[in-house]
Formats: structure tokens, C-alpha cells, sequence
């Protein structure tokens, strides 16, 4: 595996004016040597300017936040990131490298959650180069490389989870987002970091039943949340009658018997559990009567 050194060569200013300066002094001297019909100086000053010309071709640019990627008849040498004009070997190739931090959004998957229901996510992923020669030898193209295997990544992650669930102990990819991004986080980075990626967030960007199965599965989610809150209640109500009938007791209230209780237990319920408001029925006699 290839990894990063730095290579910046060397000021690209000082060159720059060292080689034009030596340009001026050549074509002065081709002059004066055309004037005296000096052959040998003539080539000389010919050659000379040719080759100031030709040392020009090593002068580039580095821009905040680039990298640039030298390489000699194929050999890696380094990566310049010093800002500013540089100088190196004319015969380096140079390849520009963005530093900057970049957002990719994937296009809406189709895929089947744990469940095997059929659901359409998508996903924003924030990531940035941070090792230029992982980036640009170990893969093909990084930047395509980036968007298919973010989606590989969706793809596996909408199959670990099912779209909702009505309890706090599973994770679902629409009740907990939070530990999905963080998953999704972290199987992204997995599999970007021998392209010399850095994933700094994912997160779901879009999720939803697919619309084939979403009237259904709405009607689904509405019975289960149903079900779910009427469990929550009775747990409520079953405590609440509870402690009634503890306090009575213990602050002799009021001694009441088994089929009192029972009663008391059946009214309470229906108070507490019912889904309309209980219209009172007021007892002129006795408890009994």
C-alpha cells in the first residue's frame, strides 16, 4: 500500500524570477553575439534560453486545502500541500487532489428492512480526502468510489434494522437516528478508508415505506401504535388502582370487602382505560344498596 509523504520542492517565486532574469541575460547575449557574428556564443545563448524556457514547466500552484500529487515517469515522489507557487522537476507530472470538505447525497434505494417490508431510504454523506496517495492509487476513482460504496453501505444497514418499532429495547432506522447515523457512520468509514477517505457524518437524508405497501403499512403502523399505547395505559391504570386501594387501607378510610373491591377495581378501569370520557352515576343509598 502506498502511503503519503510530503514533497514540496522548492519556492516557486525566487525560481520564477531567477529564470526570467536568466532569460533577459540570454537574449541580451544573443544580440551582442548576432552583432559580433559569434557562432559558438549564438548557439550557447540559444541553448540557454531553451533551457530556461523549458525549467519554466516546473513552476505550479497549490491552493488552500489542495494537494498536489507528483510522480516521475510513474514513480511516486510526494504530495505538495504548501500553499502558494512552487517549483520541482519539470518532468513530474502533477495531479491536483481536493482537500476541501465534500457532501454526497445517494440517489432513493429501494431495499426490504429485517422485516422484509420494502422501504425507500437515502442518505447525506460528509467526507474529505486526508491521504492523497491512498486516494489516488488504491482506487480507480475515488470519487466514484465514494458514491457506490456509501450506497453498499445504505443497502446493508436498511437490512440490520426494521423501519419502525413500538418498544424502547430495538432499534428501528425511524424511532432511534441517531444510532442508525452513528452505524451508518462507522460501516462507511470501514469500507472508505483504504481510499484514503475520512467520513465526518451520515445521516438518513430520506425514509419511507415503499408506495406500493404504504396505505397498508400505515394502517399497520396505526394498529401497532394503538396497541402498543393501550398497553402503556393498562400498565398505568392496574398501578393507579393499586395504589388507590393501598391508601385506603392504610388510612382507614374505608373498609371495603372482596366484591367491593372488585367493583372498585372494574369502575376504576373502565375510568381510567376507556377511550371516552365515563358519565357518573351518583349512589343516593348505601355502598351496599
Amino acid at each position: 500500500m502506498i502511503r503519503e509523504r510530503s514533497y514540496n520542492g522548492i519556492p516557486g517565486l525566487p525560481m520564477l524570477f531567477g529564470l526570467l532574469a536568466i532569460d533577459a541575460g540570454m537574449v541580451w547575449m544573443l544580440q551582442q553575439s548576432i552583432r559580433s557574428h559569434a557562432a559558438g556564443l549564438i548557439v550557447l545563448s540559444a541553448l540557454l534560453i531553451a533551457l530556461a524556457t523549458f525549467l519554466t514547466a516546473g513552476l505550479f500552484m497549490v491552493n488552500p486545502n489542495e494537494g498536489k500529487v507528483l510522480q516521475l515517469f510513474g514513480e511516486y515522489r510526494g504530495t505538495a500541500k504548501l500553499q502558494g507557487l512552487r517549483w520541482a522537476n519539470p518532468f513530474f507530472s502533477k495531479k491536483k487532489v481536493s482537500l476541501r470538505v465534500r457532501n454526497f447525497e445517494s440517489s432513493h434505494l429501494k431495499v426490504n428492512d429485517i422485516d422484509g417490508n420494502p422501504i425507500e431510504i437515502a442518505a447525506v454523506v460528509v467526507w474529505r480526502v486526508f491521504e492523497t496517495a491512498e486516494a489516488v492509487f488504491e482506487v480507480d476513482d475515488y470519487e466514484h468510489y465514494v458514491k457506490v460504496q456509501s450506497e453498499a453501505a445504505l443497502r446493508n444497514l436498511a437490512t440490520s434494522y426494521a423501519y419502525d418499532a413500538h418498544d424502547d429495547q430495538h432499534v428501528s432506522l425511524r424511532g432511534h437516528t441517531g444510532a442508525v447515523a452513528d452505524h451508518l457512520k462507522r460501516e462507511i468509514q470501514e469500507r472508505l478508508t483504504k481510499a484514503g477517505v475520512e467520513v465526518m457524518e451520515a445521516r438518513i437524508s430520506h425514509l419511507a415505506y415503499a408506495p406500493e405497501i404504504a396505505a397498508a403499512m400505515l394502517q399497520r403502523q396505526q394498529a401497532g401504535a394503538i396497541i402498543a399505547a393501550r398497553q402503556r395505559i393498562v400498565e398505568g391504570a392496574v398501578g393507579m388502582v393499586e395504589m388507590a386501594l393501598d391508601m385506603l387501607s392504610k388510612k382507614s378510610i374505608v373498609q371495603l370487602d372482596e366484591d367491593r373491591k372488585a367493583a372498585m377495581v372494574s369502575n376504576l378501569l373502565v375510568v381510567l382505560c376507556g377511550d371516552r370520557n365515563t358519565q357518573p352515576v351518583i349512589n343516593t343509598g348505601t355502598i351496599y344498596q
